[in-house]
């Protein structure tokens, strides 16, 4: 079963520093057919403008992965951590215990990024985070993030869970094959369109995928994706 979520019937926040869409309830936004899928909980959609961001705040027990559009995010954490993570990075936080960390634009373009959270395997785990990069060769996909000992060997950074995180980049006409683990997946154009199992998902569109054994993409133009593959 798809089913698309067209970026303008997303759930809306408009302030004067942030602009925010939310593919699932958050915060004043509240769809109750719309909470999550299995254990991925949040999708937002930011715009940040320059000079201003999210002041130091508290998390638990969640795993939260930024996905850097365009611009940079500068991080800043109570365990001493610092970084910044530039469009084609990912950013991987696992708040476990507790973690105080704040997420700015310090720099002079506007930041465009996805902030992504999945719920733990358990509750207590130890706080961590990390940035990288990851490759980006058109028409494929490349993991993120993922909770897979054999992905995590393989030098993907951990996350907590039963999922994976994936993105990739694709050239008008590439076609791309992503089974499904969990047979579960959400899937978010951040660039461009693509058609997936014969379905339409403009850019910044959500496909929510039950029941799915692979979602195979097909680029309608050039397009950048990500995908949650979660149980």
């Amino acid at each position: 079963m798809l089913e698309l979520r067209p970026f303008d019937r997303l759930g809306r926040f408009d302030g004067d520093w942030l602009d925010a869409h939310y593919h699932f309830s958050f915060a004043d936004y509240f769809d109750p057919e719309r909470m999550g899928l299995g254990k991925l909980r949040v999708w937002n959609d930011d715009t940040i403008q320059p000079g201003t961001g999210f002041p130091p705040h508290g998390h638990r027990d969640m795993e939260i992965i930024t996905y850097v559009r365009e611009g940079a995010v500068t991080h800043q954490d109570s365990l001493g951590n610092v970084g910044r993570t530039e469009a084609g990075q990912v950013q991987v936080m696992s708040a476990g215990t507790g973690i105080r960390h704040s997420e700015a634009n310090a720099d002079g373009q506007v930041l465009r990024l996805f902030q992504i959270w999945i719920v733990p395997d358990r509750a207590g785990r130890l706080p961590r985070w990390e940035t990288r990069p990851f490759p980006r060769d058109h028409g494929r996909l490349e993991l993120l993030a993922s909770g897979r000992d054999e992905d995590v060997a393989a030098g993907v950074p951990r996350i907590y869970q039963e999922a994976r995180v994936l993105a990739g980049t694709m050239d008008r006409g590439d076609r791309v094959s992503c089974p499904l683990f969990h047979r579960h997946a959400y899937l978010v154009p951040a660039k461009g369109g693509v058609i997936v199992n014969g379905l339409e998902v403009p850019e910044r569109s959500g496909l929510l995928a039950v029941d799915e054994a692979t979602l195979e993409i097909d680029a309608a133009e050039h397009a950048e994706i990500v995908v949650v593959d979660v149980a």
